[in-house]
């Protein structure tokens, strides 16, 4: 049995789930996932997050500070290993591996393709390893599950020797999550999970669509980084290029405040003043003309990378909501699938106002929708331990 610690170093926040008696064989997402040897689930002794960090009259006043708080407030006693989500690993790393300098370095020089993660995942590391310099560290990478796009998928329509040269492809992200929703999905439906085509939503601040043939990722909407593809709560999401190269030459817009507007002025925010769905929610029901415009163009983007996957599928067994508005936002499942019903995509309104992990479609359906709970700690709790063991 494994003793592992979970910790996932944000820019401004450090989230941590510590989990004993957990079984390096198990299937995270089955229906006993985690479980020990013995039969018993797999204990969660600790979890919380450190928020706040170096804000003003906010928490820890560095990562440093905020990892010692975490450690200090845990039982360390027996500890197997450090499981560390780690945002971008490039082509180079596929899978979870052992952290040592060498490792350390490749994901430090992966810095420029997730400027906006990867460094706060290395100060995690850092602190880490000075701290607990006898447990084995391993690191789990949002991009690893994408490994087995097809070339034509991975591939931008660009010059190939310039995007050989400077790291330029899709490499996708929200991995651990995608690789436990879509093996949950399969346990939840009872079928093989090699022979299972689902359709991911991870729908949270950040989201997006990842299809899933036979357990292998084959599309998804996030790219070089999480700035393509759906409409999220601060992010844009798709847009023409060409919008870059105007707001620079007619705005004087500088590439660094283009960054900040796509990324952290965008989206949902962008388009109705709340990045949160539930305020968007909110002001909808009560006449909000932007609230309205930034759901329809959330769930219409939805609607469109579906309709995409389903033909790419070719076959497809299940639609499956995921993470914060994925899991808790009714309107957005039914209004995002609305339309669909032709390809054998239906939303039961019972179903869809219940809870917990379920399907939302009616009996008989040939495409069956489900709301699961995601767990990446649970994901990259399992695949540290499998890895030490």
């Amino acid at each position: 049995m494994s003793r592992i610690l979970v910790i996932n170093s944000g820019s401004s926040s450090v989230k941590y789930r510590l989990y004993d008696q957990l079984d390096p064989y198990a299937d995270p997402a089955s229906e006993r996932g985690g479980q020990a040897s013995g039969g018993g689930p797999a204990v969660v002794l600790a979890e919380g997050v450190v928020e706040r960090i170096g804000e003003p009259g906010g928490g820890p006043t560095d990562h440093e500070s905020a990892i010692r708080q975490v450690l200090d407030g845990i039982d360390r006693s027996g500890l197997t290993g450090v499981g560390h989500r780690v945002v971008h690993g490039g082509r180079r790393y596929v899978e979870p591996t052992l952290i040592d300098d060498e490792v350390f370095a490749g994901i430090t020089e992966l810095v420029p393709l997730a400027p906006l993660h990867n460094p706060a995942n290395l100060t995690g590391i850092a602190v880490t390893r000075q701290l607990l310099p006898d447990v084995p560290q391993v690191a789990v990478f949002d991009t690893a599950f994408h490994r087995t796009l097809p070339e034509s998928a991975s591939h931008y329509a660009i010059d190939a020797e310039t995007a050989r040269q400077h790291g330029i492809r899709r490499y996708g992200f929200h991995g651990t999550s995608h690789a436990y929703v879509s093996r949950r999905t399969a346990a939840l439906l009872g079928r093989a999970y090699e022979e299972t085509n689902t359709i991911t939503l991870h729908l949270g601040n950040g989201a997006s669509a990842c299809a899933v043939a036979g357990g292998r990722s084959v599309a998804t909407s996030m790219g070089m980084s999480p700035l393509e593809g759906l409409v999220m709560g601060t992010r844009s999401g798709d847009v023409d290029p060409t919008v870059v190269f105007h707001l620079n030459r007619t705005a004087g817009m500088s590439l660094d405040e283009i960054d900040d507007l796509l990324n952290h002025r965008s989206g949902l925010l962008g388009l109705s003043g709340a990045n949160d769905m539930r305020e968007v929610l909110r002001r909808r029901v009560d006449g909000d003309e932007a609230a309205d415009l930034a759901f329809r163009a959330y769930c219409e983007r939805i609607r469109f990378y579906v309709g995409g996957y389903l033909a790419l599928l070719g076959r497809l067994d299940a639609i499956t909501f995921t993470a914060g508005v994925g899991e808790h936002a009714a309107p957005v499942r039914s209004t995002a699938l609305a339309g669909l019903e032709p390809l054998g995509v239906t939303v039961d309104s019972e179903r869809n106002a219940g809870s917990g992990d379920r399907l939302i479609s009616p009996d008989g359906a040939s495409v069956a929708v489900c709301v699961i709970a995601t767990n990446e700690e649970l994901e990259i709790a399992q695949q540290t331990a499998t890895l030490l063991a």
